[in-house]
């Protein structure tokens, strides 16, 4: 039997991203075909060359009745090759990217596709407040709480031991909006104010409502690769660190409200895979699904010192533009280009590799060679960080 190599070096070759937002006209199938195509036409490869396909959803079973979305979307896709449908509430896209890094890396397969799907508004909003809740614990299930609610606490927690005030919150929505006007795929291309987000209704104190992402539908695709040689272009993005780690479904079990350590944990773990420092980060793209996560990403991931990242904003160090070192969500993030849960983690693996080839059009950030692609579960039992390097 021939040796398989292992610890092969992993390329993203291909991406693409739908529109994302309320897509009542588009089925899920439409959604994969749109992203899924565009991505292999960008890479420059045909199906005979993909050798396993990995998706990330969360929903399908609950809200689609339809839990087999390997074979589901192989089939719509005519790509007849090992497919698996990844899992992990919000975090299913980054952990579909984690699961076909892995598979390259190991020597198993050399090409592959990840598709991030879901279809949200098509149900009501009660029903999916309910699937989404399937991501917490069953305390928190039992009480009645939501995730709004869940990230209320981390706010008022973070807002105690720090002094983090609502318009600190407020000022990341801005941001995000602003970035999100530049991005033709975003769900919302509208830029807001601080006074605009304060005087919005509350959903869970001190969270208002444009300091939440919002329901969405979109799908976004990645082809990876090994075989830089086989594939005649010139568009490849090493995969360098690729870390999950996790932590308990409940917030009560949390030794600190004021931090994510599944996002610290995978945060260190991928800067020593990749050889590099926070410092070294030229743009990220972080789970900001309520303003507060943004914060929290801020200092989990070392961008910000711990109870600083809200006095940075309020510097004007993360701003419009740069954090400093670093611009942080330049697509829009989760709650400027909207936020269909499974696609997110794939989106970001896509957003960051046109930031580092260059092709990212008005959104563009100078001189980007290094970026960081961050997603969560649920209220940060998994925390997902990828690294990229051009």
């Amino acid at each position: 039997m021939k040796h398989q190599p292992t610890n092969m070096n992993v390329y993203v070759t291909g991406v693409a991203t739908t529109k994302f937002g309320e897509l009542w006209d588009v089925s899920p199938r439409q959604l994969a075909r749109q992203a899924v195509q565009a991505a292999m036409k960008d890479a420059g490869v045909h199906p005979e060359h993909i050798k396993g396909l990995f998706v990330g959803n969360m929903l399908s079973g609950m809200l689609g009745g339809q839990e087999h979305l390997g074979a589901f979307f192989s089939e719509e896709l005519e790509l007849f090759v090992p497919a698996s449908k990844i899992e992990g509430a919000c975090a299913s896209g980054g952990l579909a990217v984690h699961a076909a890094f892995n598979s390259i890396r190991s020597g198993q397969y050399d090409t592959v596709v990840v598709l991030g799907i879901e279809k949200m508004t098509d149900h009501r909003p009660e029903d999916v407040a309910t699937a989404l809740m399937g991501a917490g614990s069953e305390e928190e299930r039992a009480a009645g709480a939501t995730f709004p609610g869940l990230y209320a606490m981390l706010a008022r927690a973070h807002m105690r031991a720090f002094g983090t005030t609502e318009e600190d919150m407020a000022a990341v929505a801005v941001k995000n909006h602003f970035h999100a006007g530049k991005n033709q795929n975003a769900q919302f291309q509208k830029e807001i104010t601080i006074e605009q987000v304060m005087h919005s209704s509350r959903i869970a104190d001190p969270l208002k409502l444009l300091d939440c992402s919002p329901i969405s539908d979109g799908a976004a695709a990645v082809v990876l690769t090994s075989q830089k040689s086989k594939i005649k272009n010139q568009k490849f993005v090493e995969v360098a660190a690729s870390a999950v780690a996790t932590d308990t479904l409940g917030l009560a079990q949390r030794k600190s409200l004021t931090e994510l350590s599944a996002t610290k944990r995978a945060g260190e773990q991928a800067y020593t895979m990749a050889g590099v420092r926070p410092k070294d980060i030229h743009v990220a793209e972080v789970h900001d699904c309520f303003t507060i996560a943004e914060i929290l990403a801020l200092e989990d991931l070392q961008f910000a010192k711990k109870g600083k990242a809200a006095e940075a904003i309020r510097n004007g160090e993360v701003t419009l533009g740069r954090a400093k070192h670093i611009v942080i969500n330049p697509s829009g993030g989760l709650k400027g280009c909207g936020h269909p849960v499974g696609a997110t983690g794939v989106k970001q693996i896509a957003e960051i590799t046109e930031q580092l080839r260059g092709t990212a059009g008005n959104r563009q950030v100078a001189r980007a060679r290094i970026g960081l692609a961050h997603n969560v579960g649920g209220s940060g039992a998994t925390a997902v960080v990828h690294i990229l390097k051009m």
